[in-house]
């Protein structure tokens, strides 16, 4: 009996030693799973209280933009949010009273083409040029000023201030804002300038005087012309006759 356990023993062994076994082998490595693109939506969603902003972003197509551009090229993009509660600021029908291409433009402008980090603001060149549009004065303009850490935003229609940091990984930075920037190109337009008077050309203005003056200067002296030699002919016929009386009256 004995003898059969040792030989069963030494059976079992043999076999561990020449037969691979499966604890013995080790685990493939897991491959890293690459990163997802770059969703704008999602990480708004992900933060929470960005349900009308995220809404706005897919009604105007801007999402659509902003996701291509984070995923098929190396520009960089900065966000600035407004939370649910800053629409809630907003005077009641202020959306629906914007034209689509109003729409359009006013997320536009929430976007800047260009990553900015937090500590890039307090060196950053006004005014910032957003995706709505040229800044120039009286259209979309963007001023960014800091004081100590806090983030002061001016449109011209609207002043707040960033309130959160919500997401940035060195190509897309989200900011939270509390209040909806509003462009003043949409809210505040300014009227044209007026065009400027017509003046009156020199060579015009100098014709003009030229010929007042010629009326003033010839007309009196024509005038006076003629009784000065009636004059001067009558006594000089005087003269004659007088000359000659006087040399019949000596002969």
């Amino acid at each position: 009996m004995e003898h059969s356990l040792i030989i069963l023993l030494f059976t079992v062994l043999l076999l561990l030693t020449t037969t691979p076994g499966t604890l013995s082998q080790p685990s493939p490595a897991v491959a890293p799973t690459p990163p997802g693109p770059t969703n704008v939506t999602k990480i708004l969603e992900k933060a929470g209280q960005f349900t009308v902003f995220i809404r706005l972003l897919k009604s105007t197509g801007v999402a659509n933009q902003l996701y291509g551009q984070l995923n098929n090229s190396d520009n960089g993009i900065t966000i600035f949010a407004p939370s649910d509660s800053s629409f809630s600021g907003l005077k009641a029908g202020t959306l629906n009273s914007l034209t689509d291409e109003q729409q359009v433009e006013l997320i536009q402008f929430h976007v800047i083409p260009s990553y900015v980090s937090s500590s890039n603001f307090q060196t950053i060149s006004n005014p910032l040029r957003t995706q709505a549009g040229d800044s120039a004065d009286g259209h979309f303009p963007l001023n960014v000023t800091t004081s100590g850490n806090t983030v002061n935003i001016t449109t011209g229609v609207t002043n707040t201030t960033v309130s959160g940091n919500v997401y940035s990984d060195g190509q897309l930075a989200v900011y939270q804002v509390d209040k909806v920037l509003l462009p003043q190109q949409v809210f505040d337009p300014r009227p044209p300038a007026p065009a400027p008077a017509p003046s009156v050309s020199k060579s015009k203005k100098k014709k003009e005087d030229s010929d007042s003056s010629g009326d003033d200067t010839h007309t009196p002296a024509d005038a006076s012309f003629a009784p000065r030699n009636v004059g001067s002919l009558r006594d000089a016929v005087s003269f004659c006759v007088m000359s000659a009386l006087l040399g019949w009256f000596y002969l």
